[in-house]
């Protein structure tokens, strides 16, 4: 079973929200936080990035930067304000992006079920970034971003959903990406349905936020060590149903091509694959997109081996197998240098402009990884290939938090 809870939650006013929501703090760089929050005193940035309100190049892991956290959630939580439901609640949170629309369940989930792989897994996490979302819990005692979930659609809280969503929101404003943002909060017998709904389902998988799930289990892990029971047994979320969730690809940029040149690469991938001409965006499964020198051409992989695992079936997992390390020496993709990212959001003008500065030498455009690939792998107790999913659009942080 899911266990959701609801909770009391800690909320902007209404009219303040648009100004206090903030993109995720993982997302951006302090550079990037930094030129969001200017001139916006009310945005959550300063409390998830407090290191802006700080002298540049502060450490975003010292002392100092917890306790500005600290004093700016308290400011925020009087100027914007910040306001507690008298009543523990639920929420449905819609996104809108372009024709694209998505509607999620927001609460609290159980910790005891995320540590027994109930709520499930899709990669790895990191120490460093672990300590770091742990001591800004601890430090606020909140939980002031939710982790991203996704669940196989059910029936029963589809009809418990458009019951709430035909209310009149709670919040309801378009951010400066152009995504709009809908809240309407839960109250009454429909609370209890959607609890009943999600007792019906058998597993939750982590979309994005990992690193927020597994700094909860922890903090909990020091705020429940008396034995007693409290708040901090449960981790904010949204969970959105798999037939809703929108998936864009996940590319790649390296910034040399090892001991090939432009020439010797190609020659070399065409006496591996089949290489065709364009286009910049791969038209199916088990193809890559690759633009070098001005041009994009098709690699067709083919048809994975069947005694390869799910993960190692993907084509982020095939491009890194065949290529990426054979061909261009890239190592591990989370620690080598040569290797950068870029969310399909971004479109793949990124990608060209992004080779043609001189910066990189090659950039690969994937096709998207599917949300039931993912559930897939879980479900087989795998693990994804690092950087091989890019949910949009995404959540925003400080309008919907809670007090640990």
């Amino acid at each position: 079973m899911a266990l959701l809870v609801p909770f009391r939650a800690l909320r902007p006013a209404t009219a303040s929200a648009p100004r206090v929501a903030a993109v995720p703090y993982d997302v951006v760089n302090a550079q990037e936080a930094h030129a969001l929050a200017n001139g916006n005193a009310l945005s959550f940035l300063h409390v998830s990035r407090a290191e802006i309100d700080l002298p540049p190049n502060t450490d975003p892991y010292s002392d100092a930067v917890y306790r500005k956290a600290v004093e700016n959630f308290e400011v925020l939580k009087a100027t914007a304000p910040l306001v507690t439901e008298a009543q523990p609640s639920l929420y449905l949170y819609r996104l809108k992006m372009g024709n694209h629309v998505q509607t999620g369940v927001a609460g609290t989930f159980s910790i005891d079920e995320y540590d027994r792989g109930i709520i499930k897994k899709h990669e790895f996490t990191r120490r460093d970034k672990e300590d770091d979302r742990t001591r800004h819990m601890l430090e606020l005692r909140a939980q002031t971003g939710p982790v991203f979930l996704t669940y196989r659609a059910s029936s029963a809280v589809d009809r418990a959903s458009a019951y709430v969503t035909a209310q009149p929101p709670l919040f309801d404003f378009t951010a400066d990406d152009s995504v709009q943002h809908t809240i309407w909060c839960a109250e009454g017998a429909v609370v209890k349905e959607l609890v009943s709904a999600f007792g019906a389902i058998p597993s939750l998988y982590i979309a994005d936020g990992h690193h927020r799930a597994a700094s909860a289990a922890r903090a909990r892990q020091e705020l429940g060590a008396s034995g007693g029971r409290g708040e901090w047994d449960t981790v904010l979320a949204v969970a959105f149903p798999d037939n809703q969730m929108q998936v864009l690809p996940y590319n790649r940029v390296v910034k040399d091509l090892g001991s090939y040149s432009p020439a010797t690469l190609m020659a070399k991938l065409r006496e591996l694959f089949t290489v065709k001409e364009g286009p910049a965006t791969p038209a199916r499964k088990g193809e890559i997109a690759m633009f070098l020198e001005g041009a994009w051409h098709t690699i067709v992989l083919g048809e994975a081996p069947h005694d390869l695992s799910l993960a190692d079936r993907l084509d982020v997992s095939r491009l890194q197998q065949t290529i990426l390390t054979p061909l261009l020496g890239v190592g591990d993709v989370r620690t080598d240098k040569r290797i950068d990212f870029v969310g399909g959001a971004r479109g793949t003008s990124a990608l060209e402009k992004l080779v043609n500065s001189g910066r990189f030498a090659v950039a690969f455009s994937m096709y998207p990884v599917s949300v039931a690939d993912l559930m897939q792998v879980c479900d087989a107790g795998g693990i994804m290939p690092p950087k091989s999913t890019w949910f949009e659009p995404k959540l925003r942080d400080g309008l919907l938090s809670h007090l640990i």
